[in-house]
């Protein structure tokens, strides 16, 4: 692809919301719904927290978030510095460290906690990550709480031509190598870690929201736009390949697109419903037990 009119339009370039901390142990940027109102635009996805890299000091105590609820939708967390831990109270643990990801499906309800895995808390060091919240179709909101931890040695690879980098797929697809996850409505996550002059190229369905997150470095993105670190780039819905370019030596993206559900959806605090009935009904559900024991 030469001719920029082959490419699809950028809607824009986004940043995230000033760093705060989430808990004690992950200190993150909102990239939507708080810090942009994208609303349908980047369906499937309701969320993105970034956290960008910080050094934390070691300490005594584990840092990281308690048990809190989930209805409605996924949380997907991204290490790609640190090590994160996981339990939920459907009996689900994990432990992830750079390049792994936690595929958590909150579906019916469920709490869980996270926080920065023991001895990364007591020795210190230098924390990264992404969590994304996927939505789910009206039809599976309320299916069986699920848990997949997609380890760094299972993700699908693609070598960019002339040693320019490789693509990691965590969900979907690219160049015809598929990712690990199981998902429920189609989606591609994947992540290109390019070294300098790396060229990546790609033709999504005309359905699919597609936006994408420079972790690091900077990229020319459909040969006319410069991103920078921590920018967020909205895409068009309409015909045309995206393509990115390395500027830098060692730049990192993040790519998120998929088909959209064009459902009504309500999100209020941890919940993600389609009616502000069902929303109603899941703090009721909370505050009376049906999550589960908060004791796991």
């Amino acid at each position: 692809m030469t001719n920029t009119a082959t490419y699809r339009e950028i809607e824009g370039t986004f940043q995230g919301s000033p760093f705060h901390m989430v808990g004690d142990g992950f200190r993150v940027s909102n990239y939507f719904p708080g810090g942009n109102s994208f609303e349908q635009r980047i369906s499937p996805f309701v969320l993105m927290d970034y956290g960008a890299p910080v050094e934390f000091p070691p300490g005594a105590e584990v840092k990281g978030i308690g048990a809190h609820p989930h209805r409605g939708f996924e949380t997907v967390t991204i290490a790609y510095q640190g090590r994160i831990e996981h339990h939920d109270s459907a009996g689900n643990h994990g432990i992830i460290g750079p390049g792994d990801v936690q595929w958590m499906t909150a579906g019916s309800g469920v709490l869980h906690k996270e926080y920065q895995e023991k001895s990364f808390s007591e020795q210190g060091g230098v924390m990264q990550m992404i969590q994304l919240w996927v939505n789910l179709p009206q039809a599976n909101k309320m299916t069986t709480p699920g848990y997949q931890e997609l380890l760094s040695s299972a993700m699908g690879r693609v070598e960019l031509p002339n040693e320019g980098g490789s693509v990691r797929i965590i969900a979907g697809e690219y160049n015809g190598v598929r990712g690990p996850a199981s998902t429920y409505t189609p989606l591609n996550l994947f992540d290109i870690d390019f070294n300098q002059g790396g060229q990546a190229s790609f033709t999504l369905p005309v359905s699919y929201n597609a936006g994408l997150l420079v972790l690091r470095g900077e990229v020319m993105i459909n040969e006319h736009k410069q991103a920078a670190e921590n920018d967020f780039v909205l895409f068009r819905n309409e015909p045309g390949g995206i393509r990115i370019e390395a500027l830098t030596e060692d730049a990192l993206v993040l790519v998120l697109s998929g088909e959209p559900i064009n459902e009504p959806m309500v999100q209020r605090g941890p919940f993600v419903m389609n009616t502000d009935r069902e929303i109603t009904q899941a703090f009721h559900d909370f505050r009376t037990g049906a999550f589960g024991n908060p004791n796991f």
